[in-house]
C-alpha cells in the first residue's frame, strides 16, 4: 500500500487515502502451498502405476482453485473469479454487498439474485466499497 498516511493514534491507514484505489482479494497462500505438497507427495503413487494417476488432479484442482479464485473491485465494478471463468460485474448492477451468513461475503444484484465473492472476508468489505471511489462510514459495531 504505497503512499497510504497512518494516523498518530493507532497505525491504521486513513479511510480517505484507501478511496477510490483498486483491491484484489485472494486466498491465503497456504491453500497454494498445501496444493503443491499434495502434489508432490502423490506424484510418486501416481508413477507405480496409471490406475493412480487420477489422484494427481486433486492436488492439480486445489492448485487452480488457489491460483484463481478471488474477487478485484474497482471504479468500474467487481470482477469474480473463478477456476474457470470469471465475471465482470458492474457497481449499477449492484444493490449491495454484505456478509452471507457463513463467513464470506456476497454482492446483491438489482435484477434480483446474489452473487458469492470468493476471499472476501466481511472485515474486507469497507476496502471493497472503497474501491469504487465511495466513502464509507465506519460505525463502533463494524470494528467488531
Amino acid at each position: 500500500m504505497g503512499g497510504v498516511t497512518t494516523t498518530h493514534d493507532d497505525g491504521l491507514p486513513l479511510v480517505e487515502d484507501l478511496t477510490g484505489q483498486p483491491a484484489r482479494f485472494r486466498h491465503s497462500g497456504a491453500i497454494l502451498a498445501a496444493g503443491i505438497i499434495g502434489l508432490v507427495s502423490t506424484t510418486p503413487l501416481a508413477t507405480l502405476s496409471w490406475l493412480f494417476a487420477p489422484l494427481l488432479l486433486i492436488p492439480i484442482a486445489v492448485i487452480v482453485y488457489a491460483w484463481r479464485t478471488g474477487t478485484d473491485a474497482d471504479a468500474t465494478g467487481l470482477t469474480v473469479r473463478a477456476a474457470i471463468g470469471r465475471r465482470q460485474i458492474p457497481w449499477s448492477a449492484i444493490a449491495g454487498v454484505g456478509p452471507n451468513g457463513r463467513g464470506g461475503t456476497m454482492a446483491s444484484l438489482t435484477g434480483g439474485g446474489c452473487v458469492t465473492l470468493p476471499a472476501v472476508r466481511v472485515i474486507d468489505l469497507p476496502r471493497l466499497v472503497l474501491a469504487s471511489g465511495q466513502r464509507v462510514e465506519l460505525t463502533a459495531d463494524a470494528d467488531s
